[in-house]
């Protein structure tokens, strides 16, 4: 399959653009090969079409209105990306949930607008719950993952390839979304190691749910480093040398499932 932002992606969803999802989508492609006015006249039909159709679910009104967020803030028009945002969060919302992975995108890209224009403490709340959304979801899968681990659970016979539960779309989105945040959270680590640290750990989860060994205890050994030089609690530092240890166990006996 193309990479979601190449040209022979981009054409492919031309040729899909009769649906109504397809519009969004090859908006969104258009924007990522750095062509505005193209994503502009798609997003504008695909606004047509929605507002001509009874019969556009929730999700696709969430995927128009995210588009057109990431479109007006390409173009600096910050006040029309915003409005467009919490369109999205309140029809992700009414898809999946606050609470939802596929709800957090319109969150965080909301976060991004108000940390640009320095409106730092509303960034930082919104940031936090990103974090904490995908920590919920990532930490469900990893407690099973761990619980196999420690019980050897070898149901099917063959070696474990993922959990994460997503596809590689998502894996992509969760990866950029999580290491912008670190490194805001980063900038700041002197005030706020907790936070830097909280988000490393969620890194750490998705890698080891990726069963990329060597990034996932890349970020552990990470936290730990940070967790010893603002000399945080020793309980915390334990924890994060728990994780070191899994990824250790995991490198030398390989888990089935």
């Amino acid at each position: 399959m193309s990479a979601p932002d190449s040209p022979a992606h981009f054409h492919a969803l031309l040729q899909l653009r009769g649906r109504t999802a397809a519009w969004p989508a090859a908006a969104a492609a258009a924007a990522g090969l750095g062509r505005i006015v193209q994503a502009e006249e798609y997003l504008s039909q695909a606004q047509w079409t929605v507002l001509k159709s009874a019969e556009c679910c929730h999700a696709t009104h969430s995927l128009l209105h995210r588009n057109l967020g990431l479109l007006y803030m390409a173009k600096e028009n910050y006040e029309e990306a915003r409005y467009h945002l919490a369109n999205d969060i309140y029809f992700a919302s009414c898809a999946f949930g606050t609470e939802h992975i596929r709800t957090s995108g319109g969150y965080f890209y909301l976060a991004n607008i108000f940390y640009g224009l320095k409106n730092l403490d509303l960034a930082d709340t919104l940031y936090t719950k990103v974090s904490e959304i995908w920590n919920k979801y990532l930490n469900n899968h990893y407690q099973v993952l761990s619980q196999a681990r420690t019980q050897q659970v070898d149901l099917l016979g063959k070696q474990f390839e993922t959990d994460t539960g997503l596809d590689e779309a998502q894996e992509a989105e969760a990866i950029q979304i999580l290491t912008s945040i670190l490194k805001i959270r980063e900038s700041t680590s002197d005030k706020a190691p907790q936070k830097t640290i909280f988000v490393l750990k969620i890194l750490f989860m998705l890698y080891y749910l990726m069963v990329n060994s060597s990034k996932a205890k890349e970020y552990a050994m990470r936290a730990l480093d940070l967790a010893k030089e603002q000399q945080l609690s020793v309980h915390e530092q334990n924890t994060i040398q728990d994780l070191l240890n899994l990824t250790s166990a995991e490198e030398a006996h390989p888990i089935t499932w």
